[in-house]
């Protein structure tokens, strides 16, 4: 696997990201077309998939099954233009753990 990054998002965070460099960016208009696009992007030759938390907590079932049993591609969850939302977990502490085996504490 090559370290291909992919952004995955509402068609602003992408924008955000292809003007920072990124250049394999997908913008999604709903959760329909962002659980298809994001097991497209899990297949292909991606090392980080990186979406918004949104998306991750509509999506967390399909996400938890694409990448349950392997550490590649990490998708990686960040806020969207409206900001942070509260959670009861934290995916990125969940990631850290899986891959690592370390739980980080606070």
């Amino acid at each position: 696997m090559s370290s291909k990054i992919a952004v995955m998002a509402d068609p602003d965070t992408v924008t955000g990201f292809m003007l920072g460099g990124i250049k394999e960016g997908y913008p999604v208009e709903n959760m329909e077309e962002a659980e298809k696009k994001i097991e497209e992007l899990v297949k292909a030759d991606f090392s980080i998939i990186i979406t918004t938390e949104r998306i991750g907590d509509e999506l967390r079932t399909t996400i938890d099954r694409l990448t349950g049993e392997r550490a590649l591609p990490m998708i990686i969850e960040i806020p969207d233009r409206e900001g942070s939302i509260e959670r009861a977990a934290d995916p990125m502490r969940e990631l850290i753990k899986r891959v690592i085996g370390v739980e980080m504490v606070k």
